[in-house]
């Protein structure tokens, strides 16, 4: 039972003991744990000491010694993420050559190269950066063509990062990749007459794609009545031939000439508008006698 009793009070004590050292070791910093892309700068009286921007854990006091003891009372410590940030101006306002009003938006990304200087060099690092970005594009796309604005977008973004990037790597920053991802027109006025315009070039192209077709149309039927009536004529021209032809084989055979033009003359005598008067034959001789 003793030794049951002496168990449990060691394992109790060992986890108090255990509580305690963790809390004490968080309390002076004496290990951390630094995730990727992590600087940690060490500042004692107020003055910077060094940084680790190893990952993974890391003692300071075998960094910086027995003061390293000192930094929770005497120093400060500040966490930098140095991985890659993107950011994005909407609708910077840039006048055209022409006096149009455009809206520009740029895209950007950013890392931290050197931490010292984003955290003492400039109270709003970030803030500062967005500013100079946005004063950099009114800078380099004011005044120039419209066509220009709406076609060179990677030639400008490299006049804006060139801008940009020597003030700021005073700021620790390191611009990376550039780019003006939209330039759109900020006059509702000008919108709508360009709206207007291009509708009404739509419809001339739509008129004159349609006249074209019915010309094309047109064409094919004039050729194709052309050729039918050039047949008609050689078949006008070739039927008294035919014609003759068969009267001439008809006239070798008495018999059929005969009943050939005694059916013609009927079909002429039913065709005719003419009225037929059906009589006996002793009417028709009354009728024949005066």
């Amino acid at each position: 039972m003793e030794f049951f009793v002496s168990v449990l009070v060691g394992l109790v004590l060992t986890f108090i003991g255990t509580f305690i050292i963790v809390g004490l070791g968080n309390l002076f910093q004496l290990w951390r744990v630094l995730p990727e892309r992590t600087v940690v700068v060490y500042t004692f009286f107020g003055k910077v000491v060094g940084q680790v921007d190893e990952p993974g854990l890391f003692f300071p006091i075998m960094h910086f010694g027995p003061r390293a003891l000192l930094f929770p009372l005497f120093g400060k410590s500040y966490t930098v993420r140095t991985a890659i940030q993107q950011a994005y101006l909407r609708n910077q306002l840039v006048n055209s050559e022409e006096g149009a009003p455009m809206g520009v938006g740029i895209w950007f990304e950013m890392l931290i190269r050197d931490p010292k200087a984003f955290l003492f060099q400039n109270s709003d690092p970030m803030g500062s950066l967005k500013a100079n970005v946005a004063t950099a594009v009114v800078k380099q796309l004011s005044n120039l063509k419209l066509d220009v604005l709406l076609e060179n977008r990677d030639a400008l973004s490299r006049k804006v990062r060139e801008e940009v990037s020597p003030t700021s790597s005073q700021w620790g920053f390191s611009l990376g990749s550039t780019y003006i991802r939209k330039v759109a027109f900020r006059d509702k006025g000008m919108i709508g007459e360009i709206q207007r315009k291009v509708v009404n070039r739509l419809r001339q192209v739509t008129a004159a794609m349609r006249q074209a077709g019915e010309n094309e149309v047109a064409i094919i039927h004039s050729e194709a009545d052309k050729k039918a009536s050039q047949r008609l004529g050689q078949a006008q021209a070739v039927r008294p031939q035919v014609v003759g032809a068969a009267l001439a084989e008809i006239q070798s055979v008495p018999e059929v000439a005969a009943a050939l033009f005694s059916l013609l003359d009927i079909q002429a005598t039913l065709k005719s508008p003419g009225k037929i008067l059906l009589t006996s034959a002793d009417n028709a001789n009354l009728l024949l006698s005066n």
